[in-house]
């Protein structure tokens, strides 16, 4: 018997962070996404130990100011993206609204940490998306579009097939060949 599941990663890193700092008995308050704070004092020794057991499992503790602020931003956009509630918001000011910055200096920044820009770096975020709900078999084409503020199929289709090299029907084809191939 074949499963298809779909995944929520930012889920999945949540709770695979708890699961490792509760493991090494690492008492913690989540501020955010991706941000803890932690709740007692460590030696040099024991925090090299836990970020050495956090990058095993793919966790890196971010220490460069600027990358520290990119990763927020790139957690904004991505929250901005997942949220169910259809955000109508121009993504500059949902991003200068949430991190409490000029749009202008939040674009720079980013770019000068990432060599991209924040609207690259959405629509790559958007598609990802896109690619998951297509595999869940749960929405037609127009709905995804809807869901991910597109203003149309052929909106969506574009910025897909620049992204990946094929369309999103064609995605779905391929998907659903494989799922035939594998029954």
């Amino acid at each position: 018997m074949k499963l298809y599941l779909k995944f929520d990663f930012n889920t999945i890193a949540k709770i695979h962070l708890e699961q490792l700092l509760t493991k090494n008995q690492v008492k913690y308050k989540t501020i955010g996404f991706g941000e803890i704070e932690l709740l007692e004092t460590f030696s040099e020794e024991r925090m090299t130990e836990i970020n050495a057991q956090l990058n095993e499992n793919g966790i890196e503790i971010v220490e460069n100011q600027k990358s520290i602020f990119v990763q927020k931003i790139k957690d904004a956009i991505i929250e901005m993206i997942n949220n169910r509630d259809n955000v109508t918001v121009k993504s500059s000011i949902y991003l200068s609204e949430k991190l409490n910055y000029n749009y202008s200096y939040i674009s720079n920044i980013f770019s000068e940490v990432t060599y991209t820009s924040i609207e690259n770096y959405i629509i790559i975020q958007k598609i990802e998306l896109a690619k998951q709900l297509i595999i869940s078999n749960d929405l037609t084409l127009t709905e995804i579009a809807y869901n991910l503020n597109y203003s149309s199929v052929a909106h969506l289709s574009t910025q897909f097939k620049n992204t990946t090299g094929i369309t999103p029907s064609a995605f779905q084809r391929i998907i659903l060949k494989r799922r035939e191939k594998n029954l």
